[in-house]
């Protein structure tokens, strides 16, 4: 018997939800590509054989990719924020996700070439806001300046 997750995410894509399944599971760890299924009959936006949805995990998360058509777009109003260690990881992720026919945004925030959004932020900011007070308002003050994270500009601003 296969196990089905509780709680599934499910992502909407025009027809690319295996490649970006693929893009996924290559470039976060703790990412995979699972079952995919291929539609039994032609339906409104595809023909039977085509991939109908992807299972996917994204660094431990459960997906699944629809190709549902182009009716539904991608939007801000989901993301995945990938808290990373340090500028290293940072640029990693960010150069993965814009340089692959992706595109930059504010704060931390980018979008993948299927428009799906990411939030690239440094676990330095992620304390900094916590904290609250002077430093909380000095690293936000910074971070409203950004596309991508700088971690030392992010320290500097939190140490004042």
């Amino acid at each position: 018997m296969m196990h089905i997750a509780k709680n599934t995410i499910c992502l909407w894509f025009d027809r690319d939800a295996e490649a970006a399944a693929t893009f996924y599971a290559q470039t976060f760890p703790d990412s995979t590509v699972g079952a995919i299924y291929r539609a039994p009959s032609d339906f409104p936006s595809g023909k039977a054989g085509d991939v109908l949805t992807v299972g996917f995990t994204v660094m431990g998360i459960p997906c699944l990719g629809l190709n549902g058509g182009p009716a539904f777009r991608q939007s801000e109003a989901f993301s995945f924020q990938i808290a990373t260690e340090d500028q290293e990881e940072t640029d990693r992720y960010w150069a993965a996700i814009v340089g692959n026919g992706g595109q930059e945004s504010a704060c931390g925030w980018c979008k993948d070439r299927w428009g799906l959004s990411w939030q690239i932020t440094p676990r330095v900011l992620i304390e900094a806001l916590a904290m609250g007070g002077g430093a909380s308002q000095r690293a936000f003050e910074a971070m409203m300046t950004m596309t991508k994270i700088d971690v030392a500009a992010i320290e500097a601003a939190r140490r004042g």
